[in-house]
């Protein structure tokens, strides 16, 4: 049995990956400061769904699961260096998944400091711990996003990514720079993962999904930017799981043909590796949205917009190094994501 401290676990990504590891029968320690960027009571049910009550988390104390005996849970921000390194010391844990981040595209414009707080001193502040606290191994989350103004297709994590479109962009690039810095310097293995559009159930309300399911069920305009001429890499978060958990088992390890005169993007001569997961196979939004309103069984009122500010036009993933390393590719079709979730915001709504 390992023990895995799983930042962001009342989070979208964080709470499914919590649940598999948990299914398996590895520890788990879940840390979130349960944030109100979006709608707490969502983050609650998720916490709920994993044994822990609401009125049951108090401060910093830890809280134990009703439901499953290796879990426990602990508000924190990542930011509160003292207390996370004390977690550390406490827990001493085998591996981290560092999910806690402040998301968002567009909310990276408008309120810029929570995206350096969160996302760059509290990654820090994870770095700092694994160096204090040796792990076996750091699997943390980058984005798409850090492909920014790159037209080549499909994305590979050899290509380089030197000009971010947002500061959310920028903040995860920065995340992959001060993660090989710290495999270099300390030999922690680390490996960031690229995901491209995530979605299914307990997925966030500020997500195109989400926001267009609700449009939909309260008749209501759906918001259709770039007067619907986008594609992205829509990848469902079952498929997003299996993919970390995968990666998670192999620490990342030294490039044995690492050629410094012509530096791979994606990995190092230092214990560091770079993933995408993603679907490999982009869908227009349009037809995102058809297959959303098939599932639902209403037809949604667009409205049709201009593109947002950091946003991009196409997302498309190379995922050859995560089949080559781990024989693993997403494959969930988007119609059975996407009826999956469907059927989990119905039950939602009515609960």
């Amino acid at each position: 049995m390992k023990k895995i401290l799983v930042t962001g676990a009342a989070g979208f990504i964080g709470f499914h990956i919590a649940k598999a590891l948990l299914d398996r029968g590895d520890a788990v320690v879940g840390y979130d400061n349960i944030n109100d960027y979006y709608d707490v009571s969502l983050k609650y049910g998720r916490l709920k769904k994993l044994g822990i009550n609401k009125e049951e988390i108090k401060g910093h104390n830890i809280t134990n699961s009703e439901l499953f005996p290796n879990f426990k849970f602990v508000k924190g921000d990542l930011c509160d260096r003292d207390f996370l390194n004390k977690l550390f010391a406490l827990e001493t844990f085998d591996h981290v998944i560092n999910l806690a981040a402040q998301a968002g595209v567009r909310y990276s414009v408008e309120n810029p400091q929570a995206y350096l707080d969160a996302n760059v001193q509290g990654f820090l502040n994870i770095l700092e711990a694994c160096r204090k606290y040796p792990v076996d191994h750091l699997v943390y989350a980058s984005s798409s996003s850090v492909y920014g103004s790159n037209t080549q297709m499909p994305f590979s994590v050899h290509h380089h990514t030197d000009h971010p479109l947002s500061l959310y962009a920028a903040t995860k690039k920065s995340n992959e720079l001060m993660a090989h810095t710290y495999s270099h310097l300390f030999d922690i293995p680390t490996t960031g993962i690229r995901f491209f559009t995530v979605y299914g159930s307990w997925g966030r309300p500020d997500m195109a999904l989400f926001l267009f399911a609700e449009a939909i069920n309260n008749a209501q305009k759906i918001k259709v930017f770039n007067h619907g001429e986008m594609e992205r890499d829509f990848t469902y978060v079952g498929d997003i799981v299996e993919g970390v958990m995968a990666v998670l088992d192999q620490p990342a390890r030294p490039n044995p043909v690492f050629d410094k005169t012509s530096p791979d993007a994606g990995s190092s001569d230092a214990p560091y590796r770079l993933y995408n997961i993603g679907n490999s196979k982009p869908v227009k939004l349009m037809e995102y949205i058809k297959a959303l309103e098939k599932a639902m069984g209403k037809t949604a009122e667009k409205e049709f917009l201009p593109m947002q500010a950091g946003d991009v036009k196409k997302t498309y993933a190379d995922v050859q190094d995560l089949r080559q390393d781990f024989n693993y590719q997403p494959n969930t079709p988007l119609k059975e994501g996407i009826q999956e979730f469907v059927e989990w915001y119905l039950a939602y709504k009515q609960s």
